[in-house]
């Protein structure tokens, strides 16, 4: 697995999930239940996790979706 993307945007989070779904990509999103720890304060960013072999195809449907930017370098 391969981080894509490191965020505390839970909006941001959604609409990269439904990019992935609606490209076939399988993800994970990672310490999304941290919240517990940290009192629903939204200190601690979520992951999103790809398999290495679907970093290529996920990068590509993030930048075709304008969120470039928010990817984590390769």
């Amino acid at each position: 697995m391969q981080e894509l993307v490191r965020t505390n945007d839970v909006v941001l989070i959604s609409a990269i999930g439904a990019l992935l779904d609606g490209a076939g990509i399988d993800y994970l999103v990672m310490d999304q239940n941290m919240s517990v720890l940290e009192g629903s304060v939204g200190v601690i960013p979520r992951r999103i996790l790809v398999h290495s072999d679907d970093v290529r195809s996920a990068r590509q449907v993030m930048t075709d979706a304008g969120l470039a930017h928010e990817l984590r370098d390769a």
